[in-house]
């Protein structure tokens, strides 16, 4: 990582000075055993050592969110927190991304987890927000990751094979995942395997597995329509390509309730899904859409092909293709269901049948389609709170701080296994 990616040491400087480092003085975990494996006790009580000073440190990422692409504090923070745990650290990857790599004492594989560092863009928060606002929990993640890594630092000389952590800018535009893999991080690190969490609205204890799902891709299309009554046409055409979505749009807590029980419901209403907005401009109409499963967006094109054909003189273009949907496989996500079953409890495991209706993409689709892993949703709903404060991009999220030493717990001890040179995905 070092010699074969460019290099552009980042400190957190005065921006990222309000909090110091969260991590304590090295080495106490390993002080005996240390010819034992990492097991889940371990991982637990090292976890239980730092989740007061992740949850400072979320806090301080909180009141500082970044845009996409502008993640120059927060990758100063992630960058000085990585160092401080004695990681490879290499920075100005792909933008601001950084990437740590942490060497076990014992042979094994490599395995990455991915966190995202940016923050919701005010156009993007559910009725528009005044600035941009970490909306989406890429905070709760960043923290999550460097929990993983510092738990996991602490336990090197038990630790099978290498860990490598991705902090990647841009996910809420969908751009820095390709950043990252087109800056050579997979191949110069020798992933084999890659792993990571996103907050969603189950109680605080919980994850929900989506073996053979995951998250809908997205399609946009443009329409532009000629003639002196284009504004008038452009709202017909709209209202008839807005007809084509299968789901609608939620638009109170209520339709959120319902598809949380709808993505675990087995041949639910989400199992083939399409969701549209159309929005009619002054000679056209801006469309963007998502589909489940991903091969619904041929038809999709051709039915807006269809509807617009009968507007004389109406023209539509496509992107090159749509960005594809993120499938996790099903071997993967059902081994990490075992396993958290088996260390967490077999109820904290929830398994989705459907994938989930969100915002925007998730752009961790890029590394899926290039390797096995896992993509979880980590709960965040605190008990007797309203859905919208665990639904990223409402205004009023607010995850549930405990759900980090969760996270850190789960994912640590996770990452361990998986580096084990004897361990592999078992089929269903």
């Amino acid at each position: 990582m070092e010699r074969g990616l460019p290099r552009r040491t980042l400190l957190a400087g005065a921006g990222a000075a309000g909090v110091g480092t969260v991590w304590g003085a090295e080495g106490g975990a390993v002080a005996a055993g240390r010819t034992r494996p990492v097991g889940q006790g371990a991982v637990d009580a090292e976890a239980a050592r730092l989740e007061r000073g992740l949850i400072a440190l979320r806090r301080d990422l909180h009141r500082h969110p970044e845009a996409p692409g502008q993640e120059r504090r927060t990758a100063g923070v992630v960058a000085r927190e990585l160092r401080a745990a004695g990681l490879d650290v290499t920075t100005g990857v792909g933008g601001h991304g950084v990437v740590g790599v942490l060497r076990g004492a014992r042979p094994g594989r490599t395995v990455a987890y991915r966190a995202d560092m940016d923050a919701v863009p005010a156009r993007d928060i559910i009725g528009g927000g005044p600035s941009v606002a970490h909306l989406c929990g890429h905070d709760v993640h960043t923290v999550i990751a460097l929990g993983v890594a510092r738990v996991l630092s602490r336990l090197r000389r038990r630790l099978d094979g290498t860990a490598v952590f991705l902090f990647q800018p841009a996910e809420e535009t969908l751009s820095g995942a390709r950043a990252l893999i087109d800056a050579g991080v997979l191949e110069r690190t020798g992933t084999k395997e890659i792993h990571a969490l996103h907050c969603g609205p189950f109680p605080v204890g919980r994850f929900a597995v989506t073996p053979g799902f995951g998250m809908p891709g997205q399609d946009k299309a443009e329409v532009t329509v000629p003639g002196p009554d284009a504004p008038g046409t452009a709202r017909r055409l709209a209202e008839q390509i807005g007809g084509l979505a299968t789901v609608p749009l939620p638009r109170t807590p209520a339709d959120l309730e319902r598809l949380v029980a709808d993505a675990r419901t087995p041949d639910g209403p989400l199992a083939r899904f399409v969701t549209v907005q159309a929005r009619a401009q002054e000679a056209g109409v801006s469309v963007s859409y998502r589909c489940w499963p991903e091969d619904r967006y041929l038809d999709v094109r051709e039915d807006i092909r269809r509807l617009a054909a009968s507007f004389p003189g109406a023209r539509v273009s496509f992107p090159a293709g749509p960005f594809p949907a993120m499938v996790c496989p099903e071997r993967d996500g059902r081994a990490l269901a075992r396993y958290l079953r088996r260390t967490r409890g077999r109820d904290a495991v929830i398994r989705l049948h459907a994938a989930f209706p969100p915002f925007s993409g998730e752009d961790f689709a890029l590394y899926l389609d290039r390797l096995p892993g896992t993509f979880t949703f980590l709960g965040v709903r605190a008990p007797g709170a309203p859905v919208t404060t665990s639904y990223p991009h409402f205004p009023d999220f607010a995850p549930d701080e405990r759900a980090i030493g969760i996270g850190v717990r789960a994912m640590a001890g996770w990452i361990a296994e998986r580096t084990r040179g004897r361990s592999k995905f078992l089929h269903p």
